[in-house]
């Protein structure tokens, strides 16, 4: 299973490359985070843009930013895609479904979807926690690098410390 999340918001005082304008802080430059995790927690995939990006243009380049090769899903061993409320809509439906992800998206208006999770414990969390792990630090918060290069392997090295926490290793 994996999730997908986003990290809103991000300063961005360096202004290098994928940084936009903010519409929710007085147009100050922002970065925004895709995140995509496994069914533990473990970030897989990350993609980064300016703040002013929709999320929905993020999805395609955070699928495609996974590292490993991906494990062929079968009929029995379906492998499903939970995203939020932000990425309704058919081109999200129709990519997640050409990647053979079982996609799991909330409607807008607030129904509850018919069917829930085989053990009924909710999935969302596990995203929430995770962004949480990667805003502890405190250098990701602001953007400082000018290079995106620079930004992105900060990321990846919090991106181990969640994983190694996220399987028990580190408390």
């Amino acid at each position: 299973m994996a999730e997908h999340g986003r990290g809103d918001d991000q300063g961005a005082a360096g202004r290098g490359k994928k940084t936009g304008k903010n519409p929710t802080d007085r147009g100050k430059l922002g970065v925004k985070r895709s995140v995509l995790i496994d069914g533990r927690g473990v970030p897989i995939g990350v993609a980064v843009d300016g703040a002013n990006v929709h999320d929905q243009k993020l999805v395609k380049e955070t699928l495609d930013n996974i590292p490993v090769r991906r494990p062929r899903p079968t009929r029995r061993k379906r492998q499903h895609l939970c995203l939020d409320k932000g990425y309704v809509g058919k081109p999200i439906e129709q990519l997640a479904r050409r990647r053979r992800y079982v996609p799991h998206v909330p409607a807008k208006d607030g129904s509850r979807p018919t069917k829930k999770h085989r053990n009924g414990k909710p999935r969302r969390w596990k995203v929430e926690r995770t962004h949480s792990w990667l805003n502890r630090a405190r250098r990701l918060l602001i953007r400082w690098e000018k290079k995106v290069a620079n930004y992105l392997g900060f990321l990846h090295l919090q991106f181990a410390k969640v994983a190694l926490r996220a399987i028990g290793v580190i408390g």
